[in-house]
């Protein structure tokens, strides 16, 4: 079936200053293709338009997202290189510098292009339970979608090359103590906590949260 022909991949709404984003391909694990990160980014720029004044990021169904649509994949003729830098990166990199503040709620599998999108949120939360990580050591392929920058910032560089080296997968109670994400709640709350994150959130000074994010980011680089 043609990408144009079928459902729509991800759903925004935006009600009282909060955006809320949600990857919406419950049946693939909310796998990336062409089609889903078009309509990501598409869903940023409208969010941001609107006047957004906090976005939640979170997946339907039994993932937040298991990575790449291998499906999309042609591994022994597609250029990866060309793939990540045209395709995956320029979507990481436009949720990191977002004008509006972001937080992932992260449940089930976060791998891979999953895991680089719910680290260029500001915020992470996740469900105890979550599954946390990028297993390309089991595959021979090299950590992408930021994740070799965010794991060394996050858990140092021993600690990033312990999980690139046995494609070790945290939970969300893990990746929380070992600072990876913010914190780690019960999966039942986690919807409900991160959207009143987001609304306090866009209650808030929002102007002064945007240039704190600003000095961090600079801080950072």
């Amino acid at each position: 079936m043609p990408e144009s022909d079928q459902r729509p991949t991800v759903r925004l709404t935006l009600e009282d200053g909060v955006a809320e984003l949600v990857l919406d391909r419950p049946e693939k694990m909310n796998a990336m293709n062409g089609a889903m990160v078009r309509a990501l980014a598409d869903s940023l720029d409208t969010a941001e338009a609107g006047g957004a004044r906090a976005l939640l990021v979170r997946g339907e169904g039994r993932a937040f997202c298991s990575g790449r649509d291998l499906a999309d994949a042609d591994p022994l003729h597609e250029d990866g290189e060309a793939i990540l830098r045209d395709v995956f990166n320029p979507l990481m990199t436009r949720m990191a510098g977002l004008a509006v503040p972001t937080i992932a709620a992260v449940h089930g599998a976060c791998l891979g292009t999953g895991l680089g999108l719910a680290l260029a949120c500001d915020l992470a939360y996740a469900a105890d339970d979550a599954r946390i990580g990028s297993p390309f050591a089991r595959i021979g392929a090299v950590l992408d979608s930021g994740a070799h920058a965010a794991f060394v910032a996050r858990v140092g560089p021993h600690r990033a090359l312990e999980l690139v080296y046995t494609g070790r997968l945290l939970s969300g109670r893990e990746a929380a103590e070992w600072g990876l994400i913010n914190r780690s709640v019960a999966g039942a709350d986690l919807v409900r906590r991160t959207r009143e994150m987001a609304r306090a959130i866009a209650h808030g000074p929002t102007a002064a949260f945007l240039e704190s994010k600003r000095i961090v980011r600079l801080i950072q680089d």
